[in-house]
């Protein structure tokens, strides 16, 4: 990652944390505060435009939480016994998958 892109990152951030709105101009402003030199604007501009909206410290909480696993869960919930009985079902085909390939004689580490 570049400079530019580092301190305009850590610039967004400082400005999450403080609640402040994320714009081109208050991100340059903090650059040059830190004494960041030849940050292009463009830079700036960019990440504002990205954040533009958004809830920095809901995206930071929500990294590691994929967008497959809600609905899975909201469906196992909703469909009750019904699903209850296909679960087990996918999992031994997945596993006849994996005989499968032992058979063949590839491994990992073969």
């Amino acid at each position: 990652m570049s400079t530019a892109e580092l301190a305009s990152s850590y610039a967004a951030l400082i400005l999450a944390d403080d609640g402040a709105e994320i714009t081109a101009d208050k991100l340059q402003t903090l650059i040059k505060a830190a004494k960041v030199e030849d940050i292009e604007p463009i830079w700036t501009s960019l990440f504002a435009k990205a954040l533009e909206g958004k809830d920095v410290k809901e995206l930071l909480l929500n990294v590691g939480s994929g967008g497959g696993a809600a609905p899975a869960a909201g469906g196992a919930a909703a469909g009750g016994a019904a699903d209850a009985g296909a679960a087990p079902a996918e999992e031994e085909k997945e596993e006849e998958k994996e005989e499968s390939d032992d058979d063949m004689g590839f491994g990992l580490f073969d």
